[in-house]
């Protein structure tokens, strides 16, 4: 039955059917009829994975993001990054990058970001001689440095299954997050040396930009040097981001309306229920390899045939880059690091560098096909088919984004760094 029940799930994934529906029918095959568990064990198992303290500040991010984007916050960061850098060659796709940067330091959602800054940027970026396809490109491979810049969903989730702490989590993402965007920034560089720069802002232009976006740019401040100080855990800084949402929204920028309170909230009701649902149905994996004592099975055989901790990130690397072909984020984070979890503490590999470094490669599923989630919201956004999208990513962005990768793995220094001067645990 066991056998049965992975054949199943990979025969219901090969034919589309959503994963959180996999995961139930497998998993639940495997729980139920191959080990003879009891539905009361697994539903208790179940109720205790998805009521988890910190996983709350992931519905609370979601609808702060979803605030700040109907209240006016990616306009103003577009317009101050813009009116700074947008004279240089390739100005505009720089200041893209930067806002995806910031707007990331904001929401921990990917797509947000991409419609957020992708549907302010695209057309403007159009308008000024850029192709439409190039800048949808950027728009989908900028959008990672939503997920590893603070807040992020994923690290609440990975923290979720491995126990590590999230708030050094959140600021393992940062030097990763700027050394991505200096990367992409170095691209642009080199792809549009020939472009003909753009008249510069005056500077009364500028510092208007720079004074309407102050509440904009203060939100990462208040969000994460709160969780840096240890004034408040990253669930607390989940609620004082929404509450914060709310203030700017409303009273500086006067755009955030009942209506788009209200259109928000749904949009934060369906995203979550998506998230939970594949959290729910992946404990049932985690119960199977509890009973089956398979990641512990693993972890021994492959310290018997000497495995170092640089073989096994690169390993579990690849194994990530893989699945990210075929699934996204979360259903990947549960079926790989329950197994990768007992490996890393054998081998003494630090869990934030096995986030980081697994995360790079995962990232990059949001640009390759056949889910490609990143590019697929990219083209949505700039209305365009997304084989052109596609044909933009490859091959300099995609490169960009195994160097990146690689660069987390061989420098563990640089993830570790912040938090190792951070005060909380």
């Amino acid at each position: 039955m066991i056998t049965f029940g992975i054949l199943l799930g990979i025969a219901t994934l090969a034919i589309g059917v959503p994963i959180f529906i996999v995961f139930g029918l497998s998993g639940g095959v495997i729980v139920s009829m191959g080990l003879n568990l009891p539905w009361s064990t697994i539903t208790q198992i179940t109720f205790e994975a998805t009521t988890k303290y910190i996983l709350l500040a992931i519905p609370l991010f979601i609808f702060a993001g979803a605030l700040m984007i109907d209240g006016g916050l990616a306009q103003r960061l577009v317009g101050v990054f813009s009116s700074f850098v947008g004279h240089l060659r390739g100005g505009l796709a720089i200041s893209l990058v930067l806002a995806m940067a910031f707007f990331g330091a904001i929401s921990g959602s990917i797509l947000a970001a991409i419609v957020a800054i992708g549907g302010v940027l695209i057309p403007i970026m159009e308008e000024k001689g850029y192709s439409k396809a190039y800048a949808a490109a950027l728009t989908a491979a900028s959008a990672g440095l939503a997920s590893l810049i603070p807040p992020s969903n994923g690290a609440i989730i990975f923290c979720a299954i491995t126990g590590a702490s999230v708030a050094k989590a959140f600021m393992a993402g940062i030097l990763p997050g700027l050394v991505n965007a200096g990367l992409l920034i170095i691209l642009i560089i080199f792809q549009c040396r020939k472009m003909e720069p753009l008249p510069p802002a005056k500077w009364k232009e500028r510092w208007l930009s720079l004074y309407h976006a102050i509440p904009a740019i203060l939100s990462p401040v208040i969000i994460l040097g709160g969780i840096y100080a240890g004034i408040f855990t990253p669930t607390e800084a989940a609620a004082v981001s929404c509450v914060w949402a709310v203030v700017v929204g409303v009273f500086f920028y006067r755009e955030l309306t009942w209506a788009k309170m209200g259109k928000s909230l749904k949009t934060t009701v369906i995203a979550t229920s998506i998230i939970f649902a594949l959290i729910a149905t992946a404990s049932f994996l985690s119960v199977a390899f509890s009973y089956t004592r398979f990641p512990q099975n693993l972890t021994n055989f492959l310290l018997s045939v000497g495995v170092s901790p640089l073989s096994f990130l690169l390993m579990s690397a690849l194994v990530c880059f893989i699945l990210g072909f075929f699934i996204e984020v979360v259903p990947i984070m549960y079926l790989t690091i329950p197994i990768m979890l007992p490996m890393a503490v054998a081998l003494q590999v630090d869990l934030l560098h096995l986030y980081i470094a697994t995360g790079a490669f995962i990232g990059l599923g949001l640009l390759t096909p056949p889910v490609c989630v990143g590019a697929y919201t990219a083209a949505a956004t700039a209305r365009l088919p997304a084989n052109l999208v596609l044909k933009a990513l490859f091959p300099w962005f995609f490169l960009v984004g195994i160097v990146y990768g690689l660069i987390c793995i061989f420098w563990p220094e640089m993830i570790l760094l912040i938090p190792n001067m951070m005060k909380v645990g």
